[in-house]
């Protein structure tokens, strides 16, 4: 059974920096694309940043709004998935939930974990 786990959300004040881990158990992260959504209050969920597979070249993508903040990354020892995020700002409050994606049939999501930034 396939299950992600995200960790490192918490309360950051404006300017300060998370690093947001997204785990895998029953599963090998580096055969699937990976991706970093989040979704404020009232706000449908968006795609933050994204990392092929491994067999796809590992190539990233970022939303415009996250460019040059926030860097996503995979660790194959750890089977975990970073998003390294800096420079945050109140607009970046959101849940964020990782998502493998291994097929179109065949995805999972985590639970979420919650970032607040303060003014």
């Amino acid at each position: 059974q396939v299950q992600l786990l995200e960790s490192g959300g918490g309360l950051v004040q404006a300017g300060g920096s998370l690093r947001l881990s997204c785990a895998a158990a029953g599963t090998r992260l580096g055969v699937a694309d990976v991706g970093w959504y989040r979704q404020a209050p009232g706000k449908q969920r968006e795609l933050v940043a994204e990392i092929s597979s491994k067999t796809s070249g590992g190539r990233t993508t970022y939303a415009d709004s996250v460019k040059g903040r926030f860097t996503i990354s995979r660790d194959d020892v750890e089977n975990t998935v970073y998003l390294q995020m800096i420079t945050l700002q109140p607009k970046d409050t959101a849940v964020y939930y990782c998502r493998a994606t291994f097929s179109a049939e065949y995805d999972f999501w985590g639970p979420g974990t919650q970032v607040t930034v303060s003014s």
